[in-house]
């Protein structure tokens, strides 16, 4: 009787009707913003992976070892350095009943390639062509050898969309966005919610447990805690290290924590057009004065009672390219008043630094303007929502942009898109021929010490020449209700619900 009513009900609400098999509960998620766009190749938020987890399978994924391990490819093997050669899991279907083969990865793979303002083209530029062989073996040929390829495989560039669809849906398609994931999309309301469906055609039907899936956007960090400990939500990702010990203390609750492969930094705009045109943005002496004047261990046990680690580059101290010889530099006022003095501006140096309208974001931009006027600067906050943010940093409408980057296992998705000129996320336009030459070299090798050796004359040229200032690479906390059962932490934070359970 109940799967009759449900049944009903959904025809009632317009909702897609479930398998009768299917489970009834509703996993509901907690965001600390909106997600964009979600279509795989445009996205570019850090809250639509962790939606495109439940709605897009990918070729290849990462376990909690950072182990690539098969998702919609079960086997790969490299017969040359620059050959790949992927076999496809077979009997999938997209989530419109078309079949998941060859064709549909040689599509999805070109259209990363060649979509207008695709956010995946420089993390896989290097890829010549795509040579189906068979409808489930597919043939990846590289323009050179690139050591991280793989590891691009195992993200948004790895994700398959149903051609049917993408053609249909033309620039709208992330409107309505059809994969090969274990729930299909049913509705989204900007700034309130996505909910998924489970797609009971999934390969991997047997794992799912839950009916449904919603992913809230709660922005205020006091909203989202409330929501969790009421038991509005069952789960939420980033809980404030501010608020840790009220999870802690909460019995129908549990905390996670565990070392990101992210980093916070201050963008700072040197050529990406007329708002670099600042002393900040000009002269790599005030940047660096800038740099001097922030106490990165104070502003961690200020905002985040001291639970992440200071870091001034883009590889997190988890990672075995990490350069252990490259160190934040101490606040030294006096040294950054030098700079100053040096390079002949007049004082204080106004600087805008936008942030994200989240409440730690904003109380990390207070401390910083409070840090940096003692050593002569007038910083003026400018609070964005952080969709909005991401589109002006595009435009160059920045001078300084308050972001973080969730991380990539290769240390490859940490930099290249950053650093290389003309790189996707270069918001600040930075170019440097010697940085290029390092960051192309360590795609071009698979030798781990020399990778590590190139990723560490990247980091020690960047801390010189300051496009970006590290500020740390942040612990993950997620809070979860003591009910959900089958979660398991990766290092790149996203929630796979494979395996999860929710306790009635």
């Amino acid at each position: 009787m109940r799967s009759v009513l449900l049944a009903a009900a959904a025809m009632l609400l317009g909702w897609p009707a479930l398998a009768r098999t299917a489970p009834d509960q509703t996993l509901r998620i907690a965001l600390n913003e909106d997600a964009d766009i979600l279509d795989p190749t445009l996205a570019r938020t850090y809250v639509g992976r962790i939606v495109f987890t439940g709605l897009c399978d990918k070729l290849l994924d990462i376990n909690d070892k950072l182990e690539i391990v098969p998702q919609l490819a079960t086997a790969w093997q490299w017969t040359d350095n620059r050959t790949l050669v992927l076999k496809l899991r077979a009997g999938v279907t997209f989530q419109d009943g078309t079949p998941l083969d060859a064709a549909a990865v040689e599509y999805s793979l070109k259209r990363h390639l060649t979509m207008q303002a695709s956010s995946r083209r420089s993390e896989i530029s290097v890829l010549d062509r795509i040579e189906v062989v068979d409808p489930a073996t597919v043939r990846l040929v590289l323009k050179v050898p690139s050591a991280p390829f793989l590891s691009q495989l195992t993200d948004r560039a790895g994700m398959i969309v149903s051609p049917k669809a993408a053609e249909a849906g033309g620039k709208d398609f992330g409107t309505h966005p059809v994969c090969a994931g274990p729930f299909s999309f049913a509705e989204r309301v900007a700034q309130d919610h996505v909910t998924l469906d489970r797609f009971p055609g999934y390969w991997n039907a047997g794992e799912i447990h839950f009916a449904r899936v919603i992913y809230r956007p709660i922005v205020d960090a006091t909203a989202k805690l409330a929501n969790l400990q009421s038991g509005a939500v069952d789960m939420a990702e980033r809980i404030l290290t501010t608020d840790a010990d009220a999870v802690r203390a909460n019995k129908a609750l549990q905390l996670l924590a565990f070392p990101w492969l992210g980093y916070q930094s201050i963008n700072l705009n040197v050529a990406h057009g007329p708002r670099a045109n600042t002393p900040l943005g000009q002269d790599a002496r005030v940047r660096k004065a800038f740099e001097l004047s922030i106490d990165r261990t104070a502003l961690v046990q200020v905002v985040y009672n001291g639970m992440h680690t200071p870091i001034a580059q883009a590889v997190p101290p988890a990672s075995p390219f990490y350069a252990p010889d490259v160190k934040p530099p101490a606040r030294d006022v006096a040294a950054a008043r030098r700079l100053l003095a040096e390079a002949g501006v007049k004082t204080p140096v106004p600087v805008v630094l936008t942030v994200a309208n989240s409440p730690d974001t904003r109380q990390s931009g207070e401390v910083i303007q409070s840090m940096a006027a003692e050593a002569g600067f007038d910083v003026r906050l400018q609070q964005v929502e952080f969709a909005s943010g991401l589109d002006a940093a595009d435009r160059g409408d920045f001078e300084a942009y308050l972001i973080g980057w969730s991380g990539r296992a290769d240390a490859d998705g940490n930099t290249w898109s950053f650093l290389h000129t003309g790189g996707a996320l270069n918001y600040p336009a930075y170019s440097n021929k010697d940085v290029d030459g390092w960051l192309d070299g360590a795609r071009d090798t698979t030798d781990m010490a020399a990778r590590k050796a190139l990723y560490a004359k990247v980091a020690a040229q960047v801390e010189k020449d300051v496009p970006f200032i590290y500020l740390y690479s942040p612990q993950l906390l997620i809070g979860l209700s003591t009910k959900v059962s089958g979660f398991v932490p990766v290092p790149d934070g996203l929630i796979r619900i494979p395996g999860m359970k929710l306790a009635k």
